[in-house]
């Protein structure tokens, strides 16, 4: 985030650029990423975005990889500072099911592995925070802690919705050789279909979109949602075209 923060402040003159830490180091910070429940991590982030000064006529938001869904968080959260442009690089917004890395080629120990995951995804200590589990959905909707709220699937929030629809725009970044991210396609709000872990759908075949719960339906026809993607893994973007594309169109 250091690099990303010295480039944002070369390419744009005079700008203020808050990198949010959650925690009082580096390491905590990246400690309570992994560990930290996400909604208490939103409004450790909410109340420094709040006393930030700089930040109170308004402000752009770039969010990598878990951080694309958090910021999200912020929008319908947190109104105030209000969130101009929200960016999401690599977002998974539909969640993930799998796990990193799984060998592409052996579809058989994958399938264990999610099952072993599942076992222990809704219980216990541990976290579904952006788990989605397609082969029940039942189970996603009734035990996720984060991301089943975040996306309005089992009650709607007209506020919520209300406040994403006071972005300018909503950037979803997909990095096409996602190896880290399992579907990639939740980059752009797609994911697997019900029922099973091979066949996909899209933002624009899923009710989140064709009811509009959070509004992305009525953003995209005012040309507000906009899909980039990016050759490469997970993160892994040149500076130029980090600049031509995310600088140059949505903070200068």
């Amino acid at each position: 985030m250091g690099s990303i923060k010295r480039l944002i402040e070369k390419e744009v003159r005079g700008v203020h650029v808050n990198s949010l830490e959650i925690g009082s180091s580096v390491s905590e910070d990246t400690e309570n990423g992994f560990l930290m429940p996400v909604n208490k991590q939103i409004d450790i982030a909410c109340q420094a975005l709040a006393k930030d000064s700089k930040l109170q006529s308004g402000y752009n938001a770039i969010g990598f990889s878990q951080g694309g869904q958090f910021l999200r968080a912020i929008a319908q959260r947190c109104p105030n500072p209000p969130m101009k442009n929200l960016i999401s690089v690599g977002g998974q917004h539909q969640g993930v099911y799998g796990f990193p890395r799984c060998p592409g080629d052996n579809a058989t120990l994958c399938d264990y592995v999610r099952k072993l995951l599942n076992l222990g995804a809704y219980v216990g200590l541990v976290q579904a925070e952006y788990w989605h589990d397609p082969l029940n959905e039942k189970e996603y909707k009734a035990k996720s802690i984060f991301l089943a709220d975040l996306n309005q699937e089992n009650k709607r929030n007209a506020t919520e919705k209300a406040n994403l629809l006071k972005l300018q725009n909503f950037v979803l970044v997909k990095f096409l050789d996602d190896g880290m991210v399992d579907p990639r396609d939740s980059e752009w709000f797609g994911f697997y279909k019900p029922g099973q872990s091979k066949e996909l759908y899209t933002l624009f075949d899923s009710p989140l979109y064709t009811e509009d719960w959070l509004g992305l339906k009525e953003m995209n026809a005012t040309g507000r949602l906009h899909f980039l993607a990016s050759p490469g893994d997970h993160l892994q973007f040149t500076q130029q075209w980090f600049i031509d594309n995310i600088v140059n169109n949505f903070l200068k």
